[in-house]
């Protein structure tokens, strides 16, 4: 890194830190710091949706997975980008009219207050693990980079998501993001991409070099798609910081053509950072620690200047997410649990104070665990196994099941995450199992208790019946 590529970056974390800061003005309202008023257009609703999914891991995972594996690690954000699309088609419709702010009110409102609360708690955890990831993935790239310290690393990028966070709520993240956004295209697609092929010679040059596993789109193997599928397709649909950007969004159109055409971005980056990978593993043979690759590939590639911007782009794929996962998590736990058990009467300043040293204690708080895991990918599996074993299945029940009851949707989230956690200490958190043994125990509870008891709850199915519901 020379002067002119770290003067790039420290321009555009200054960037970031002056968005915060105007971004605290336009945060009046509990609504604008948690939704940006509800009352994004097209362009910057797929922005912030993009920005937000494909974040650190996305892209220092799939740029690994395709070092390591070829064309079938793009399965992993793939998954993601599926996941996506099968919120905007199926669901998005459901759930844009239903005038909520988190995943845990809604549940809320089909079910019990219990039921929003032991929700909420599941969902903040997981939240919180997705963020920790961005964290990691920022020290990496800041480590490898600049040359400091790991931890160093984390706390520095992880400390301006947090000012920027906290200052401005969703209008900041949702400015950043567009940001964010743009250099990540620009950089992923118009520079990274490109100049990797032309480093390793051209795509007959891969043909030509690499083994042909590396262009089998199934090398990475059936049970690792299989997992992939489970972890974040199904997750992305339950998925908090996903909910709070669709909620964003102007009119339920924008909503769901917007989810489709965020899916349909995931694929194609997922696409160009496994080639990316690939022409790595001819230019760059041996790398020790394979979660370094793209930044060691941009360090070997690219030109002064060029380097710094696409260097950027990585970063902004990590704090879009680490911003908005770190407010989800704390808009998870000041909505559904602050405001319905200790502070029920607060007004909008103090419900702004209270949700901005909330977001202060969950930054910290993934901080502090990304020094201790030190390893993306492993944190994301645990955060994803958490949500897709446990919320899935009453929240989808309490969309198409009218039999489905309040008390065996809140015993299904304790067992099912019980399952998951005991699943993952046994048989390793690498392991596809417990995301299973978490699914089948949540549908067998749902069943058993709904079917043995005398309520009855009316299926949530749209903007109407919801307001009938929550009266």
């Amino acid at each position: 890194m020379n002067l002119l590529d770290t003067s790039v970056i420290l321009l555009y974390f200054t960037v970031l830190i002056v968005v915060g800061i105007i971004g605290a003005r336009r945060a009046k309202t509990s609504e604008d710091f948690v939704l940006a008023g509800r009352n994004l257009g097209f362009f910057m609703y797929l922005g912030c949706l993009a920005a937000v999914i494909l974040g650190g891991a996305s892209t220092i995972g799939t740029t690994k997975l395709g070092y390591k594996f070829g064309l079938s690690g793009m399965w992993f954000v793939t998954s993601i980008g599926l996941g996506i699309m099968l919120l905007g088609v199926l669901f998005i419709k459901r759930i844009s009219g239903a005038n909520v702010s988190t995943i845990s009110e809604l549940l809320g409102k089909r079910y019990s207050s219990e039921t929003r609360l032991i929700s909420a708690l599941v969902s903040s955890i997981y939240t919180l693990m997705v963020g920790v990831t961005q964290v990691i993935g920022m020290g990496a790239i800041i480590n490898v980079l600049l040359g400091w310290n790991m931890t160093v690393s984390m706390i520095v990028g992880g400390g301006i998501v947090l000012f920027y966070t906290i200052l401005g709520g969703m209008w900041s993240v949702t400015v950043t993001d567009i940001i964010q956004f743009v250099i990540m295209t620009v950089g992923i697609f118009v520079i990274m991409l490109p100049m990797s092929l032309s480093s390793a010679g051209g795509w007959d040059a891969l043909l030509a070099k690499l083994p042909a596993s590396h262009f089998d789109f199934s090398t990475i193997g059936g049970d690792q798609i299989f997992q992939y599928f489970l972890l974040y397709s199904l997750g992305l649909v339950v998925s908090q910081d996903i909910w709070q950007r669709v909620f964003t969004a102007k009119t339920i159109k924008i909503s769901r053509v917007g989810a489709v055409w965020a899916g349909i971005y995931s694929i194609g980056y997922a696409l160009a950072l496994s080639i990316v990978g690939m022409c790595a593993l001819i230019v760059i043979p041996g790398i020790e620690n394979p979660q370094n690759t793209f930044a060691q590939m941009a360090i070997a590639i690219l030109p002064p200047g060029v380097l710094g911007l696409v260097l950027a782009s990585v970063c902004s794929a990590l704090m879009s997410t680490a911003s908005g996962t770190i407010l989800a998590s704390s808009t998870l736990l000041t909505n559904d649990i602050m405001k319905q058990y200790w502070f029920k009467n607060m007004g909008e300043k103090q419900f702004l104070l209270v949700s901005r040293l909330t977001t202060l204690v969950v930054g910290i708080l993934a901080i502090i665990f990304a020094i201790w895991i030190q390893d993306v990918l492993v944190a994301l599996d645990v955060a994803y196994a958490i949500l897709s074993g446990a919320i899935f299945v009453p929240l989808v029940l309490g969309f198409f099941w009218k039999r489905a009851t309040a008390k065996a949707a809140f015993y299904s989230i304790i067992v099912s995450t019980v399952v998951v956690l005991s699943g993952l200490m046994i048989e390793g958190i690498t392991s596809t199992n417990p995301i299973m043994y978490g699914i089948a125990s949540s549908v067998l509870v749902m069943a058993l208790v709904s079917y043995f008891s005398k309520e009855r709850m009316a299926v949530y199915s749209s903007p109407a019946e919801s307001n009938q519901l929550a009266e």
